[in-house]
């Protein structure tokens, strides 16, 4: 691969996770043109909001998101992390106390949530769900109350 211009632009996650599908990710390691550590970045970024963004959606939101005077960089950060509360904003944005009334930070979680499609679920690994067959969790339950 040549670098043509290096430092061109900012990408967002959408836009990674596009190159990689192309590169044939989504075939797996083993099918594209990929290598396993690019095959764990495309895993991972499909289950972040860029696994349900569309091209349109960040240029709708890019669009709307100069109503509020924000750097490049804070965009492109909530168009990858979709905040949903004030917390997430105020992480995003640098000096947001200064530069956003909290009108104007629940404007902008209004706006992230109306046009950035909601990330796809996880689903529920089985390390994460516990079984006991012993019976002892039920004894550390009781041994809590």
């Amino acid at each position: 691969m040549k670098v043509l211009e290096s430092n061109a632009g900012l990408l967002s996650n959408l836009e990674v996770l596009e190159l990689l599908r192309q590169r044939g990710a989504a075939k797996g390691p083993l099918g594209g043109s990929i290598t396993p550590v690019e095959y764990k970045v495309y895993e991972y970024l499909i289950e972040t909001p860029a696994g349900t963004q569309t091209r349109e959606a960040i240029q709708e939101f890019v669009k709307e998101a100069k109503t509020f005077k924000l750097m490049e960089a804070e965009r492109l950060q909530s168009v990858n992390l979709r905040p949903a509360t004030a917390v997430e904003v105020h992480l995003i944005v640098e000096d947001c106390d200064e530069r956003l009334s909290s009108e104007a930070v629940d404007a902008l979680i209004e706006t992230v949530e109306r046009i950035i499609p909601i990330p796809p679920e996880k689903p529920q690994e089985e390390d994460e769900v516990v079984q006991e067959e012993d019976g002892e969790g039920e004894e550390v339950a009781e041994d809590r109350e």
